[in-house]
């Protein structure tokens, strides 16, 4: 609901008297006190807000809504960015912080209901098939240069966003800009894996070096290691894996999140697998139209590679991690390291990178005395059905999407916020706070050329092109708030002992294709998914999908092959 800021009548004409002059008066003021790392000079960065200023003129006095999950650089956007914005622009932003299932339920009500709930969302980039099908969304590509040309930045500079590839939708069109990422990568305790003592004995057992795994194997390997045969550290029992598996959306997430894909359940191709994804769903090169899950329908989410992936998430998860482990969802889960009890974990967002980094004297007891990090960040093993050419890991991409059922004037003032919080002139700031890179600018920044010993890896996978092999989930996944609330309910039930890995990806294969088979009747009836819905195929023996070449693959006769690792050194060199 739209209201003025301004009280009195005195007050507003005084403001209109002098507009230009108090808001580039706090434009300067925020530059000079705040944002002073930019990729910017000074004046590029006063040249910026002045086109700020003067593209919100038609919106100074309303107050928006926009909604994004809790993380630190959300609430650095929060807490400090709207008032930036508000002082610089007139326009007062209430941005609003939830977990991230209910910002995936705002997000669908609205698109279910037409009513403009927020005006803006930063909503993972995984939706981008959805958003381009179901045509509730806005085309930031059209909008740019049609409707909302007036308020696009100039200096947006598209080129620069790292990750627009992931919201680039089948058709080519962007939809959604990327506000933040993250990866999921490999975390380890380096200083324990540099113990000589260790690595000798490590060696002696297995027969290869105590370093970064390759594989799962070694994976495994290490946190048998740690668990069982060095037990203890300075007199604390010490695990060699961390995970979670709290029956709750986070545990979907968990697995959605490119799990599969690591393991090695879908085929080659970048961003995603094509034609089946990490999800299990098959898509043929070329067409816009889901043909199933399950195995019998050419899918993988019930493949032997599938299955292999859930049995060793609950496999670890029982016997190498804190047993607190399985009771905890995602957001207890990653902070829960910096207790200093585990040697590694496979798959650790780098969006806790702040915590990580936080000092000794604020519980943190992964950093030294200085505050420099005792543990690194590498990339995450594969399993034994990876091959060559397939992603490697997932990249969390929250990114700005607009729904159409937002009114005009309303989306215009949330779209110039969106820019400003991304924009140049803030990014640099905004990424030492919450270390989620979005500009090529910015992470090549000089400053953080300096921070970069302090964050464990951070900086250098981010500069290297190794960093677009992990990717969000792509366009294969038609509608993602009514599939992936699925995964988490199926995939507890291994956790609590209700079913088998096989019966469990069974039943969640067989429910996405019923699913599915709802949303290609809605699509041939009503043209609701734009004719890319679904058209499912029809179900065959198992065996014939297996024989052909690709995903689904048939099951190893080892699956366990032998432990491979890196040193961390090699891995940086790589990198740079």
């Amino acid at each position: 609901m739209r209201h003025l800021l301004l009280a009195t009548a005195g007050v507003m004409a005084l403001s209109a008297a002098t507009p230009a002059l108090a808001d580039m008066a706090a434009a300067e003021r925020w530059i000079d006190d705040s944002f002073q790392r930019s990729a910017l000079s000074p004046d590029e960065q006063k040249a910026e807000m002045e086109w700020f200023i003067k593209a919100a003129e038609p919106f100074q006095g309303m107050e928006i809504n926009v909604l994004s999950e809790t993380i630190p650089t959300h609430t650095y956007e929060s807490e400090v960015l709207t008032k930036a914005f508000e002082e610089i622009t007139g326009i007062k932003v209430n941005h609003q912080l939830l977990g991230e299932g209910e910002v995936v339920q705002a997000v669908q009500t609205q698109m279910q209901t037409n009513r403009n709930l927020y005006d803006a969302y930063v909503n993972d980039s995984d939706l981008v098939g959805t958003h381009a099908r179901l045509q509730a969304a806005v085309n930031l590509s059209e909008w740019m240069e049609g409707e909302g040309k007036d308020v696009t930045n100039p200096g947006l500079d598209l080129e620069d966003f790292i990750g627009k590839e992931f919201t680039t939708g089948p058709d080519g069109a962007l939809w959604q800009l990327p506000d933040q990422q993250f990866a999921n990568l490999y975390w380890f305790r380096k200083d324990w894996f540099d113990d000589e003592d260790n690595k000798a004995a490590f060696k002696e057992k297995y027969g290869y070096d105590l370093g970064v795994p390759v594989n799962w194997s070694a994976y495994e390997d290490i946190a048998e290691f740690f668990s069982n045969d060095v037990k203890e550290i300075d007199g604390v029992r010490i695990y060699g894996h961390m995970d979670y598996g709290k029956r709750a959306p986070d545990l979907g997430w968990r697995m959605t999140d490119a799990w599969l894909s690591m393991a090695g359940e879908g085929d080659k191709g970048l961003p995603n697998g094509r034609p089946v994804d990490e999800w299990g769903i098959r898509m043929e090169e070329g067409s816009c139209n889901p043909v199933g899950a399950s195995v019998t329908r050419g899918g993988g989410t019930n493949s032997p590679a599938a299955v292999y992936a859930i049995a060793k998430w609950d496999e670890w998860l029982r016997t190498y991690a804190p047993p607190s482990a399985a009771s905890y969802d995602f957001y207890q889960s990653l902070p829960a390291l910096n207790q200093g009890n585990v040697a590694q974990q496979i798959f650790w967002y780098t969006a806790f990178t702040a915590d990580m980094v936080k000092p000794k004297s604020e519980g943190n007891n992964t950093v030294d005395d200085e505050g420099m990090p005792l543990w690194r960040m590498a990339p995450s093993p594969h399993g034994p059905y990876w091959e060559e050419g397939m992603k490697v890991g997932y990249q969390d991409v929250g990114s700005w999407t607009f729904l159409k059922s937002t009114p005009v004037d309303r989306r215009k003032a949330a779209w110039l916020y969106a820019q400003f919080v991304g924009s140049k002139t803030v990014d640099t700031e905004k990424s030492h706070v919450g270390l989620t890179f979005v500009r090529d600018s910015t992470v090549n920044h000089e400053s953080f050329t300096e921070r970069a010993p302090a964050l464990g890896g951070l900086v250098e996978f981010y500069r290297s092109p190794d960093r677009t092999r992990w990717t969000p989930t792509g366009v294969n996944v038609p509608d993602y708030p009514k599939l992936a609330q699925l995964w988490w309910q199926y995939i507890g039930d291994v956790n609590a002992g209700n079913y088998t890995p096989q019966v469990a990806m069974d039943r969640l294969a067989g429910e996405m294709d019923q699913i599915m088979a709802r949303m290609q009747q809605a699509d041939e009836k009503a043209n609701v998914y734009g004719g890319c819905g679904p058209r499912l195929n029809e179900e065959r023996d198992a065996q014939y999908w297996l024989d052909q070449p690709g995903a689904p693959k048939p099951k190893l006769e080892n699956e366990k092959p032998q432990g491979e690792t890196i040193a961390y050194e090699e891995i940086i060199k790589q990198w740079q």
